[in-house]
C-alpha cells in the first residue's frame, strides 16, 4: 500500500510550445501532482513536519513550471518533477500530469498532455552508478 499527497487541477498560465503565438499569447495549462510519501508519521502525530506542504509544493511547482519557457510539455512537465523531488527529501516518486487543453490541434479533442512519473535514487544505486562512471562503465 503506499501513500499519497495529490494537487488537481492546479492551472497555470504559461509560454510552453513549439507555435510562436503559443510564446507569445500563452495559455492556461492544468497540472495534476501525486506525490508518492509515506504518511504513516503524519496520521498519527497530525504535525505537518511529517508530510509536505500543499502551498509549498504549488509554489515550487508553479516555479518550475513558468519560470521559463519550454518548447515541450514533456519537458515542462520533467522541471516540475525535478524540482519537487528536489525540494521535499520526503518524497519518494511523483507522478506530474499536464493538461494542454488548447493545443494547437485541427481537430476536436477534450485534453491532450502528458504523464510523467520519476523516483528518487536509493542513495546506494547512485554510489554504485558514480562509481562505476569513474571505472568507465554503465
Amino acid at each position: 500500500m503506499s501513500d499519497a499527497v495529490f494537487v488537481s487541477g492546479l492551472a497555470l498560465h504559461a509560454y510552453h510550445g513549439v507555435m510562436q503565438h503559443e510564446a507569445k499569447v500563452g495559455q492556461t495549462f492544468k497540472l495534476d501532482l501525486v506525490l508518492d510519501i509515506d504518511l504513516a508519521d503524519a496520521s498519527r502525530s497530525d504535525m505537518l513536519r511529517h508530510t509536505v506542504s500543499y502551498d509549498k509544493v504549488v509554489q515550487t511547482a508553479t516555479e518550475a513550471f513558468c519560470t521559463r519557457r519550454y518548447r515541450l510539455v514533456e519537458a515542462a512537465a520533467g522541471a516540475v518533477a525535478e524540482a519537487v523531488l528536489e525540494g521535499y527529501p520526503q518524497v519518494r516518486r511523483i507522478r506530474v500530469t499536464v493538461h494542454k487543453p488548447h493545443a494547437p490541434i485541427a481537430a476536436t479533442f477534450d485534453d491532450v498532455g502528458v504523464v510523467i512519473e520519476r523516483a528518487r535514487q536509493k542513495r546506494n544505486q547512485t554510489r554504485h552508478h558514480e562509481r562505476n562512471q569513474d571505472r568507465g562503465r554503465g
